[in-house]
């Protein structure tokens, strides 16, 4: 007779919750683990971290770290990348024609094809805005 009370009642449980348990770090109340964020869990890097760490990665290899086109890159190329705190330079182009150079790259806009396009940084509005900033600022130096 136990054996049928028990079967009722293992009958009677399943199939009530099919969805899956929520994922779970394996320990209850474990802090999370640090490392990379992923864009999910903890602080998100903003526009402009994300900007200023293009640019000291990528960008300073030509441009050079303090933006007057002497980066570790330049010596080695036939033209001599912009050197953004020259003053008549920065008079001379609009926000919108910078961005357009970095997001299409340089042969693209009429200037030196070794320029990279960056595309995927028209997808990323906060990140381009903030590379402007960082150029503009050369200019205020």
């Amino acid at each position: 007779m136990r054996w049928l009370f028990a079967l009722a009642l293992v009958s009677s449980a399943c199939g009530k919750n099919n969805d899956p348990p929520p994922p779970s770090s394996g320990v209850p109340g474990a802090k999370p683990e640090s490392g990379p964020r992923n864009g999910t869990t903890g602080t998100a890097m903003t526009g402009d971290e994300r900007a200023r760490a293009m640019f000291e990665s990528i960008c300073a290899t030509c441009h050079g770290a303090s933006g007057q086109g002497n980066g570790q890159a330049a010596s080695s190329l036939p033209v001599k990348p912009r050197n953004y705190t020259d003053a008549a330079w920065q008079a001379s182009v609009t926000d919108d024609q910078i961005k357009q150079i970095i997001i299409q790259g340089g042969q693209a806009m009429g200037k030196s094809p070794l320029m990279p396009a960056n595309p995927e940084l028209a997808k990323d509005p906060e990140k381009l805005d903030g590379l402007l900033k960082i150029i503009r600022a050369f200019g205020k130096k």
